[in-house]
């Protein structure tokens, strides 16, 4: 049986004994205001080599119609058959800040029956905000990252083909603006809420020389600045820019994240397991079915005759009872070698940890995804 490492339990944690993690402000919070701007927009894609759309599909039919009546094109048919054109949905983020003219990547996704947008090449669409103001048009050839071939019931694939990127795809026609203070104060917000690390961010905050004093701790996320007087705007920038590259101390809580579908398991470094006695063991029962076709006599006229038959067994796998000996100032590495007495599969740790949480042996939080 192979070892707790090798078994899709990862600990993807830089863990010390004493559980201190410096980390830059930047990287736990943002600026109040700063957060991005969110934009939609319906599109087609054309010059797909027949996985498009289904003929039946009659949005991607309307808009093909609608579009080729910009074109001065008029057509009578509702069911064309265009197998290289799919109807799609356009999205994209656009950071808070950017300018008339900035290039963003937009994702595209399929809302038909499109086979693959492999290849496939997006028409100007127009993405709106959710108020319904259009910012810009994306444009562009996609990328997939993968491939789906299929022939004569067979298929080859790699990833998922039904939707895309188009790099750059989506030029802006207006700024995404914000306003991050009003002259007098600015926000800091951490990205996961937590009271003894808004503490010490304020603390660390307070540190600096033009805030001291002037620094507070609203809530569990939460930490106002009070500007000083006649800070002109180029020196907010720069005492922001001093803010977030401070580092501070986080406590990061105790979880345990299980992922039943996949069988991986993520320990945090400050889960602690109480000293514990585990037996687990499983039942796998293999029935085997047998078709037996037994010939009739000779010189008969008689078919020959089908029977059934199968095979039971039933095998239990005991593992005997190991001592779970961790305690105080034990580190992820201490509790992967306590585990790996049980010499379990992925799935059966699982209900082990669960059974752990069960008894108040496991000191953390247990997610299960």
């Amino acid at each position: 049986m192979k070892k707790l490492n090798s078994i899709l339990i990862i600990a993807l944690f830089v863990v010390f004994t004493s559980n201190i993690f410096a980390i830059r402000i930047k990287d736990i919070s943002n600026v109040e205001g700063v957060s991005g701007v969110q934009v939609i927009g319906y599109g087609i894609v054309v010059g797909l080599n027949q996985t498009g759309d289904n003929q039946l599909t009659e949005y991607t039919n309307q808009s093909v119609i609608n579009m080729l009546k910009r074109f001065g094109l008029t057509t009578t048919r509702k069911n064309n058959r265009m197998r290289n054109v799919a109807a799609v949905m356009v999205t994209a983020t656009i950071p808070t800040f950017s300018k008339i003219g900035q290039k963003i990547d937009v994702t595209v996704s399929s809302m038909g029956d499109a086979t693959s947008l492999q290849g496939g090449t997006l028409l100007l669409t127009p993405l709106a905000t959710s108020k319904g103001e259009i910012i810009g048009n994306a444009q562009g050839p996609l990328t997939v990252g993968g491939y789906d071939y299929r022939t004569l019931g067979s298929q080859v694939s790699k990833n998922f083909v039904t939707s895309g990127r188009v790099p750059n795809g989506l030029i802006l026609n207006q700024s995404i603006e914000s306003q991050i203070t009003d002259g007098q104060t600015i926000r800091i917000s951490l990205r996961e809420s937590d009271f003894t690390t808004v503490t010490r961010l304020s603390n660390q905050i307070n540190s600096i020389a033009a805030v001291r004093g002037n620094v507070n701790a609203l809530d569990a996320s939460t930490v106002e600045i009070q500007l000083p007087a006649g800070l002109t705007t180029g020196n907010q920038m720069a005492l922001i820019s001093q803010i977030e590259n401070l580092d501070v101390t986080v406590d990061p809580q105790a979880r345990v994240v299980i992922n039943e579908r996949t069988g991986t398991i993520v320990i945090g470094g400050n889960v602690n397991i109480l000293p514990a006695v585990i037996s687990h063991g499983g039942l796998e029962i293999n029935i085997q079915r047998q078709v037996v076709v037994p010939q009739p006599a000779p010189f008969t006229i008689l078919p020959p005759r089908i029977a059934e038959t199968a095979s039971i067994d039933a095998k239990e796998e005991i593992i005997p009872a190991a001592p779970l000996e961790v305690g105080q100032g034990t580190t992820v590495d201490d509790m992967a070698n306590a585990l790996n007495l049980l010499e379990v599969k992925p799935r059966d740790l699982i209900a082990i940890f669960q059974a752990l949480k069960e008894a108040g042996v496991l000191q953390g939080e247990l997610i299960i995804q």
